[in-house]
């Protein structure tokens, strides 16, 4: 039996980081494969190279082996627990590397930080205000990364409707509207009003999918992509499908804009069609959802969201679960009691966590029933 991620270290303070990383010669991040920690890697390794100390950077799925051979002065685990790491940013990481960032005096990247914090479900105040300082505007709309609005709406992971996952079904719904080829600010409003009426006017939406919705509307502009509501978007998608393509993307490179997006579409397909395909099973205070081979994590928030009439979710597959709260509950010690009861593996913290496991998928649910 092995579990990971038991307990997480006490957050360091930004100065102490900083004063780490500024004294070292070699840099090693080792990011978790959510957007918000690949933000949070990109946030530092531009810091870094602002500064001209060398860095390895590398985004490492939840239960793959994070070990590397190679040697540096100080390493920073984002968004997840290492043993080996000098630092660990783990709670809210994109915001506490925007702050060693600041410490350390250099490039703060506050799009990407921004971005981070979105893909996190938690916007920080000191990241926006940042942002904003530095140009960001809002406009009215969807937070998408592109300018062909149906495949935004198809594709986004930010939300979870009709169209989610069909391009057609979403041209359809939008031809309601007829919209111009160059949309004006009153168009995206409409869009936008469309978009939240078929999201939370089904009758089995839950009362705070009108508040998840906050992500995708009344999007910041700008970025390498049409909104950075979007950007969030395509940074988680790319860090769970293609993590190589993902650090490349965090660092600013923009040859790998178009191979980004091809991930994020991969990514929403494979998300949407898991949500409307799972079999679900209602207990009280939870809301379990199984289907095949799916990308647990995503799925999870986005049933959590906006299909789930409970305050917890476990998405489960074989051999993978994933748990989300939204009433606040620590869901990641019910899930390593649940991972340790059948000799499984769980990381994560707080409202959050997934688990890895060799029995069947009614042992592992039964056994998270139990320790919720």
């Amino acid at each position: 039996m092995s579990t990971t991620g038991r307990e997480q270290p006490p957050a360091p303070a930004p100065s102490d980081v900083a004063a780490s990383l500024g004294a070292a010669d070699f840099v090693r991040l080792v990011s978790d494969a959510t957007g918000a920690s690949l933000a949070a890697t990109g946030v530092l390794a531009r810091a870094l190279d602002a500064a001209g100390t060398p860095f390895q950077a590398s985004v490492v799925a939840p239960f793959a082996d994070p070990d590397r051979t190679t040697e540096a002065d100080a390493t920073v685990a984002l968004g997840r627990s290492l043993p080996t790491a000098d630092h660990t940013l783990a709670d809210r990481p994109t915001a506490a590397a925007f702050e060693v960032a600041r410490e350390l005096g250099t490039a703060t990247s506050p799009t990407l930080a921004l971005a981070g914090t979105i893909a996190g479900g938690d916007v920080d105040g000191s990241v926006e205000s940042a942002a904003e300082q530095a140009g960001l505007d809002r406009r009215p709309g969807l937070a998408v990364p592109v300018a062909d609005l149906a495949d935004g709406l198809a594709h986004s992971t930010l939300l979870s409707g009709p169209f989610s996952g069909d391009e057609e079904q979403a041209r359809a719904t939008l031809a309601e509207l007829a919209l111009p080829a160059d949309p004006t600010d009153d168009d995206h409003r409409r869009v936008a009003s469309l978009v939240a009426l078929s999201v939370t006017g089904v009758d089995d939406a839950p009362p705070r999918a009108a508040d998840a919705l906050g992500r995708v509307l009344h999007p910041y502009v700008g970025g390498p992509f049409e909104t950075i509501g979007g950007y969030a978007d395509v940074l988680d998608a790319v860090a769970r499908e293609r993590p190589g393509t993902g650090v490349a993307l965090a660092l600013g490179h923009d040859s790998v804009r178009e191979d980004a997006l091809s991930a994020w579409r991969t990514h929403a397909r494979r998300a949407h069609a898991a949500v409307d395909d799972a079999t679900t099973g209602r207990y009280d205070g939870l809301f379990v959802a199984r289907g095949d081979q799916m990308p647990v994590g995503t799925v999870a928030r986005l049933v959590a969201d906006f299909r789930a009439p409970e305050p917890v979710t476990l998405v489960v597959t074989d051999g993978e679960a994933a748990a989300r709260a939204t009433d606040g509950r620590d869901v990641a010690a019910a899930m390593r009691a649940a991972a340790d009861a059948v000799d499984g593996e769980a990381v994560g913290h707080g409202t959050r966590a997934s688990a890895r496991f060799d029995v069947p998928t009614a042992d592992l649910i039964e056994a998270f029933r139990e320790a919720l």
